[in-house]
């Protein structure tokens, strides 16, 4: 059941509409969808808010809250008639039958307040026990020609809002019914009421007619405007998911911005260092294979060439530091991921916590090649080392191996490479932060070196990395890498400990 109240002045008004925003292109704009000012007289009346549409149990609560309010209004006029007017006869009977009408308006406002509808299921008996109310009010005043006929027309007001039209013309018939009883037993004071009853049934037809249309107008343009009203909230929540995964995609940018930013000052300082370092390194050794050209002591001679040894040693380390941090190419080139571990390995064996760790590779021979950019990926791979240098001890063990999965007995068409290592593992709580930006379990960390592990393997080397398992026996991190090339592989697996390991 709908309710005119609502229908007749609501309007759909939704702060950040994602309608408006949509056609505008900014949020927290306003969008608002009114009805014409002709249906606002029925929700004034109420005294209801001019707020968005109704769902329908709403709207029938409000229609019940202007039944209220008719019925007391036409309460109230009848108390004053029937005390106020010297000439009405049979006061004492009006006033019981208008005390009677107060007990059910006082009934039907309490269940109104707790959000009912009083007899709902009884609605047919409603309208004849209004009839029969209306009819004893007239018979016991002044007839056909009483002023309390004029209640008929308020019934059916009342019948219409609240009900269905075939409920309204039926109260019509009982009111009819109601009324030529009157006129046949009630004592005629004027020859003329024979037109007046005719009248009478005939307006109170075409006011059942009039409002029942009007009141199917409101209703309609009602459900209309509930409709709108979940498509705009639709489309607000829709646009509110937008902006908020825009805002993610925002700081996620700033936060690769950030990252590359301090990849390139590295990249300055390290270029730098290799260049002022690496002119002096090279003279001095020049110098000491002069002298072990020009002296013969076999002991000094050993000597100078253990310091030549170290001096190449700190040559190398600063010629790995300079080719990491030159700049990145962005070009995708056919990648063997088992070149990409051994470089990543390479540079983070320089790293302070390396010492005291046994790394172990487990290769799998045969693998095909995957596109990518080369520098990325090991910058992927180094990341996810470091990380799992940081969470071990020494004597602890880290493994990264590489494999292509089978599902069913099918290769996919996915690289794997696993790096696991023996640490503590990482609190289960922040499982599912661990590829936020700034999200960090160290004291001293950044909190973008998983982030931007993630950024890269899903955005540039079309892949992804994802947490196995992380307990207190350790961590293991998973990086899939997509094939383009598709080579029978080898499934022998080659265990090897790097040369650098310790």
């Amino acid at each position: 059941m709908s309710s005119a109240d609502s229908a007749a002045g609501s309007s759909v008004t939704l702060e950040n509409s994602a309608l408006g925003d949509d056609l505008t292109g900014s949020a927290g704009t306003e969008s608002s969808v009114s009805t014409p000012k002709r249906f606002t007289f029925f929700r004034d009346l109420a005294g209801l808010p001019q707020s968005a549409a109704l769902d329908p149990v709403s709207r029938e609560l409000q229609a019940e809250s202007i039944t209220v309010r008719i019925r007391w209004f036409g309460l109230a006029i009848g108390f004053f008639y029937v005390n106020m007017v010297y000439r009405v006869t049979g006061r004492p009977e009006l006033n019981a039958m208008l005390t009677l009408g107060m007990l059910y308006a006082m009934l039907d406002t309490l269940a109104s307040l707790r959000g009912r509808i009083l007899l709902s299921h009884y609605r047919i008996g409603i309208s004849m026990m209004e009839a029969l109310f209306i009819g004893l009010l007239c018979f016991f005043d002044q007839g056909v020609g009483s002023p309390f006929r004029f209640y008929y027309f308020l019934s059916l007001l009342v019948c219409a809002i609240r009900h269905s039209p075939s409920l309204t013309f039926s109260s019509y018939a009982l009111h009819s019914i109601s009324y030529i009883v009157l006129g046949m037993y009630a004592t005629p004071n004027t020859p003329d009421e024979g037109v007046t009853v005719i009248l009478t049934l005939v307006f109170l037809g075409w006011t059942a007619w009039a409002i029942t249309a009007l009141t199917g107008l409101l209703k309609s343009a009602d459900k209309r405007l509930f409709k709108l009203n979940r498509e705009l909230q639709k489309n607000q929540q829709q646009l509110e998911a937008r902006i908020a995964a825009r805002s993610r995609e925002l700081q996620e940018s700033q936060a690769m911005l950030v990252q590359q930013e301090k990849q390139a000052a590295f990249g300055l300082l390290a270029s730098g260092i290799a260049h002022e370092v690496g002119n002096p390194l090279a003279s001095i050794s020049s110098i000491i294979q002069l002298l072990s050209r020009k002296n013969e002591d076999p002991y000094f001679g050993e000597r100078l060439q253990m310091v030549d040894g170290q001096l190449t040693r700190i040559q190398k380390i600063l010629r790995e530091l300079s080719g990491f941090s030159r700049p990145t190419s962005r070009q995708s080139t056919s990648v063997d991921v088992h070149t990409a571990i051994q470089e990543s390995l390479n540079i983070a064996k320089y790293y302070k916590r390396w010492k005291g760790k046994h790394v172990h590779s487990q290769l799998q021979e045969g693998l095909p090649t995957t596109r990518a950019v080369y520098d990325q990926l090991v910058q992927v791979l180094l990341n996810l080392i470091l990380n799992a240098l940081d969470a071990t001890e020494e004597g602890a063990r880290i493994t990264i191996a590489t494999s292509r999965p089978y599902k069913d007995g099918v290769p996919q068409p996915w690289i794997s490479i696993t790096v696991a290592d023996e640490g503590c593992g990482i609190a289960p709580e922040a499982q599912k932060q661990i590829f936020q930006p700034y999200f960090t379990t160290k004291s001293t960390g950044t909190g973008l070196g998983l982030f931007v592990c993630r950024q890269l393997a899903v955005q540039t080397l079309q892949g992804d990395i994802r947490l196995v398992k992380s307990d207190a026996s350790g961590t293991t991190f998973e990086l899939l890498l997509p094939i383009i090339e598709s080579p029978d592989a080898d499934s022998s697996v080659i265990e090897m400990t790097p040369k650098y390991a310790t």
